[in-house]
Formats: structure tokens, C-alpha cells, sequence
């Protein structure tokens, strides 16, 4: 009788492959780098083949590791469709909901919200993974993501949630008091702009829109962060100017300590959206989170 790995142990190593990493798999599946390490290397030893190379830092497929996971998705797909189909038909939702979403998208859209959430599902446990780029939700093993109208892919369904947004470039009156107000983008120039760095490593140029026509404006300055709250905060403490979602910046604005300029060149634009993969049948728990969500939202 030809050997049958165990599903667990199989369903371990292509985590592993997907994620590139033990530490990030393990976190997935709720168990130790270690303990993975171990289920993966007696896989291997039972089927007699190396499927992955390991150094200190990276993991990558072997060749038979590739051919092993090629023939191995499908049918764990499919146990994954199972599963939620059968979760589909549950008269409670329930389970873990992993959400991938910016930080400003998490403070603006989900916390405020969340108190609610949970207090009408409690056996939803929500987990949200604050990251700056366009995640791949397949391979970091989410659920959903929350981005602004960027490009997603094909096999994606993007739902809009949340008011238009619009960005302002704020200052606080003493800094504008030192260094006087810029009356057009060019003017920047002559400025100390805060400056994000993008998880890409880009530097993030300011975006600007007038008579129809956008355009950008790279911006420079004694500081650059990659994190916006470091940014709000360092705008805040009177070290330059920023530019930032104005409902992140309000409360400041509405009590003095910052002031907007340039409020003619930037023109609102449509807000996030809440993507996931495109599956035939929808975990309940994550169609009531979208449904709670934008309920919610559109009643401010």
C-alpha cells in the first residue's frame, strides 16, 4: 500500500511555500516555527525527497517541492471551498476574520466600528494586519483587505465602503508663521515637507488636482518616515509640513492647532474599498462584516 501523507502535514508544507518563511506559516496556523519545522521534515523523510531549501534567510521550493505543490493546490482549494460552503449554511457566524488594511483605513473605517461589531457577533473573532502595500490575500491567508481604488486583480471583487476622501497639506500656524504659506504646488520647493517612504521603498510625491488635470509634486525635507502617524505626529510637533487625509487631521484643524493651504489644488476622490477573492460561496462571517461596515459608515 503506497504511502498517504497526513492532510495536516501536507496542508503545512504548501503554508510554508506560499509564505516563503516558517515564522510567517506558523503564525497562520496557530503553532510554533519549530513544531512546522519538524511536520515538514518528517513529510519529506516520508516521501523520501527535499522539497524545500532552507538557509537563514529565506525558504524557497525545491524542484520537487514546485511539482509537489503544483499537484497538491488543487485539491486543497477544493478542501478550502468545502469548508466554506459548509460554513456558509451555520445559522451563527463565527470563526476568525483576518482583515489586511492601511493604518489610516483601520483608524478611520474599522475601530470606530468594531465595538458594535462585535457585540452583534460574538463568535467572530476579528484580526486586523495593518500593512501599507497592496497585499496578495490568497498567499498571506486573509480574508479580505480594505485599499483605496487601486488596481486589483481579476479574481478579486472590490466593494466601496466609506465617504469620498481627500487630501490636505497641513502645517501649524507657527511653522507658517516662520516660513510664510505656499500659494501653489511649485512653491514646495521652498519648504520642509515630511516625506513618506513607501513600503516599496519610493518616495511618496504629493498628489495634486486642479481643472481636471492631476499631477504630482516630489517633495523634499529634512525628514522621511514610513509609518503616516509618525508623520501626523511630526507635523503636529512643528517640524514641517505633511500631507495627509484631512478626516485624520480635522480634529487638529478645528482646534487651531493646524492650519490647511493649497485647499484649491486638492480634490476629493473615491475612497477605500474592501476586496477579497472571488469564491462561489461567501464565509457568513465575512458578509456580515462587510454589511455591518458599510451600514455603518453610510450613516455618519
Amino acid at each position: 500500500m503506497q504511502f498517504q501523507p497526513p492532510l495536516s502535514a501536507v496542508v503545512a508544507f504548501a503554508r510554508v511555500a506560499e509564505r516563503a518563511s516558517f515564522t510567517r506559516a506558523a503564525d497562520d496556523l496557530g503553532v510554533s516555527p519549530s513544531a512546522l519545522s519538524q511536520t515538514v521534515r518528517a513529510l519529506e523523510a516520508s516521501l523520501g525527497v527535499r522539497l524545500l531549501h532552507r538557509t537563514t534567510r529565506r525558504v524557497g521550493l525545491t524542484e520537487h517541492g514546485a511539482r509537489f505543490l503544483a499537484r497538491v493546490s488543487e485539491g486543497l482549494a477544493q478542501i478550502e471551498a468545502a469548508v466554506v460552503d459548509l460554513d456558509s449554511v451555520r445559522a451563527v457566524p463565527a470563526g476568525k476574520l483576518r482583515i489586511n488594511v492601511p493604518r489610516v483605513a483601520a483608524e478611520l473605517l474599522v475601530l470606530p466600528h468594531l465595538p458594535s461589531f462585535l457585540g452583534r457577533y460574538p463568535q467572530v473573532e476579528v484580526e486586523l494586519f495593518v500593512e501599507p502595500g497592496l497585499a496578495d490575500l490568497v498567499a498571506g491567508g486573509f480574508d479580505a483587505g480594505i485599499r483605496l481604488g487601486e488596481s486589483l486583480a481579476r479574481d478579486m471583487i472590490a466593494v466601496p465602503i466609506g465617504p469620498l476622501e481627500r487630501q490636505v497639506v497641513v502645517a501649524t500656524p507657527a511653522y507658517f508663521a516662520r516660513h510664510g504659506e505656499p500659494q501653489t504646488p511649485a512653491a514646495l520647493v521652498d519648504h520642509a515637507c515630511i516625506v513618506h517612504r513607501l513600503s516599496t521603498g519610493r518616495l511618496m510625491p504629493w498628489e495634486f488636482s486642479r481643472d481636471g488635470r492631476d499631477f504630482d509634486v516630489a517633495v523634499s525635507g529634512p525628514l522621511v518616515f514610513n509609518d503616516t502617524g509618525l508623520i501626523h505626529a511630526a507635523v503636529r510637533a512643528g517640524l514641517g509640513m505633511g500631507q495627509a487625509f484631512e478626516a485624520v487631521v480635522a480634529p487638529d484643524v478645528a482646534a487651531g492647532r493646524l492650519r490647511c493651504v493649497l485647499q484649491d489644488w486638492q480634490q476629493p476622490f473615491a475612497g477605500f474599498h474592501l476586496y477579497y477573492p472571488a469564491r462561489e460561496q461567501m464565509a457568513p462571517k465575512l458578509r456580515v462584516f462587510i454589511d455591518h461596515l458599510r451600514q455603518a459608515l453610510d450613516a455618519r
